[in-house]
């Protein structure tokens, strides 16, 4: 039961991206009539509690407190809390409206290749996780005899910055040719809680690696967005 559970639970996962990766290409991308702040402010609450819940259950006294889920199924639990509240982002969002440029020719290319370059950092940012493991399955399947070691993320794009996937993230999102107001909305609630969020990541890290990572940031300077920050 337990593997059936995990494994539907990396379903959802997988199911849950790449229905937002569509509603972003697609519904965001229409234009129009604008609606104001105050569809602005419901879906703010909405990637709010969203990123709360990332917040939570990276707080070891929390996971304490999950105690009464079986150790293997941890992860399972956080991956299918995550996608559902994935998908009621998507089905509860307030369209917003506008539209702020539509680029062409020349352009758009360019556009096109910062895209692609963040598409490019966000899969070399994850090439070294393991899938399964990120979705929940490999705890259940083959749980580890003991606590394995992870190793400290520092080659690739980590060279450059410290938290490569969100500069990903960053440029895929805001690198497109068509900018409308929920793109832009999406893009600046999503890219905001990821920039408040890595201090917190960092902390636990530094707890996590000790001084091997407090070497690594003095080595590569910007957390994320290059000369900025």
């Amino acid at each position: 039961m337990t593997k059936f559970i995990a494994w539907l639970g990396g379903a959802v996962f997988v199911a849950s991206l790449a229905l937002c990766a569509w509603w972003y290409l697609f519904h965001l991308g229409r234009a129009t009539s604008a609606t104001g702040w105050r569809s602005v402010a419901y879906d703010a609450a909405l990637i709010t509690v969203f990123a709360v819940h990332h917040s939570l259950f990276a707080r070891d006294r929390i996971k304490r407190q999950l105690s009464i889920i079986p150790p293997p199924l941890l992860r399972s639990f956080y991956v299918w809390i995550a996608s559902v509240l994935l998908i009621l982002v998507i089905a509860l969002w307030a369209p917003i409206g506008g539209e702020l440029y539509q680029a062409s020719g020349l352009r758009a290319a360019v556009h096109a290749s910062v895209q692609l370059l963040g598409l490019w950092l966000i899969s070399r940012a994850v090439g070294g996780l393991d899938p399964l493991e990120l979705a929940g399955i490999r705890q259940v399947t083959s749980p580890p005899p003991e606590p394995r070691s992870q190793a400290l993320q520092v080659a690739g794009p980590y060279q450059w910055v410290r938290h490569p996937l969100y500069l990903g993230w960053m440029l895929a999102l805001f690198g497109t040719a068509h900018m409308t107001g929920d793109r832009l909305a999406f893009a600046g609630l999503t890219s905001l809680y990821l920039i408040v969020a890595v201090p917190w990541e960092e902390r636990s890290l530094r707890q996590s690696f000790g001084e091997d990572y407090g070497r690594y940031a003095d080595r590569v300077r910007w957390r994320v967005v290059p000369y900025v920050y």
